[in-house]
């Protein structure tokens, strides 16, 4: 390909007026989520409209989290009623072996995969185990954390080990959706940026660590989304992924320096595309033009946004897709 490949994260959502239809007919996000039929669907709206070179599997990173026996729902935002306070709370949290209990997702993609055509990935995703664990002792989205790192800190042998849990269980997940069809996989770190230095050490980049060794053997490029994590760039280009994943905080020259290893893919600030189509179309040839010849995905430095105007979107993408390496 003589461009940079494009996608973007929660490229399937409430942007787009055809996933707004679905979503009044099905009636809530679970439902979605776990109807092969209409999940397929929503991942293949965005691709039919503007041609993207990559279509993510309609999900949540939480979504798996209930077969390991969290109660989890969403109004709309996601809340956890038995989230983990204490020690003890741990002994419910079971990693099924074999995996089991995502199998809509396995048949949603699947429908996808026949869908698509040769030249168009299929991504799966998890969440990271310290944002998986941020959700499951907060019980809700949190902004300051206070409750988990507590937990963390009064508990750091427990927090451990539920990080290593997490860690376990999004390889088994990841391993199903690489069986089901997946060509890539994408691992979420959305709250990387809320820990310090020796936090994100030892509760960030452990563990996911522990979930990319235990990834190894699956034959797809894996990408590491630590949204925040510039602080530790250096760190992260010793971990063992394939893609690291930037948030529009990083500076692509820089992070091409520091992980000459490593494929990029990013990172255009999603609040740009509020802006007039010059600006949009400015910003992203800006992004273009620093980013590496090779080894690098056109993407935004995190999800679209539910407000973003379906224009922005194609001013994005097709300006991405008009461009062409000298």
């Amino acid at each position: 390909m003589d461009r940079p490949p494009v996608w973007v994260m929660r490229q399937a959502g409430r942007y787009l007026p055809e996933y707004r239809a679905v979503r009044e007919k099905a009636g809530d996000f679970l439902t979605m989520c776990h109807t092969p039929e209409i999940a397929a669907d929503v991942t293949l709206q965005p691709i039919r409209r503007f041609g993207l070179d990559a279509a993510i599997v309609f999900s949540d990173i939480l979504t798996p989290l209930a077969p390991m026996g969290v109660d989890l729902t969403f109004s709309p935002a996601p809340q956890i009623s038995n989230p983990v306070r204490a020690p003890e709370d741990l002994d419910r949290l079971e990693i099924p072996d074999p995996w089991k209990g995502t199998e809509y997702l396995s048949e949603t993609l699947e429908r996808v995969r026949s869908e698509l055509d040769d030249d168009t990935a299929l991504i799966g995703f998890c969440g990271a185990p310290w944002t998986l664990a941020s959700y499951l002792v907060e019980g809700v989205t949190s902004k300051a954390f206070t409750q988990v790192k507590s937990f963390a800190h009064h508990h750091p042998e427990c927090f451990d080990r539920l990080l290593d849990t997490l860690a376990d269980s999004m390889a088994a997940y990841l391993r199903t959706q690489v069986e089901s069809g997946a060509q890539a996989v994408q691992i979420f770190d959305s709250w990387f940026g809320a820990l310090s230095l020796e936090d994100a050490r030892r509760w960030a980049l452990r563990p996911a660590r522990r979930l990319l060794e235990a990834t190894n053997d699956l034959g797809v490029p894996r990408i590491y989304f630590a949204n925040g994590g510039g602080h530790l760039l250096e760190e992260l280009a010793g971990m063992p992924y394939e893609v690291m994943g930037l948030d529009w905080r990083v500076d692509l020259q820089r992070a091409g320096k520091i992980l000459p290893h490593h494929a990029l893919q990013g990172n255009l600030d999603p609040g740009v595309l509020m802006g007039p189509d010059d600006e949009i179309r400015r910003r992203t040839m800006a992004m273009l033009e620093k980013a590496p010849r090779r080894g690098y995905i056109a993407n935004l430095g995190h999800g679209i946004t539910p407000d973003v105007p379906v224009r922005a979107m194609e001013v994005f993408v097709g300006t991405v897709q008009g461009y062409r390496y000298e």
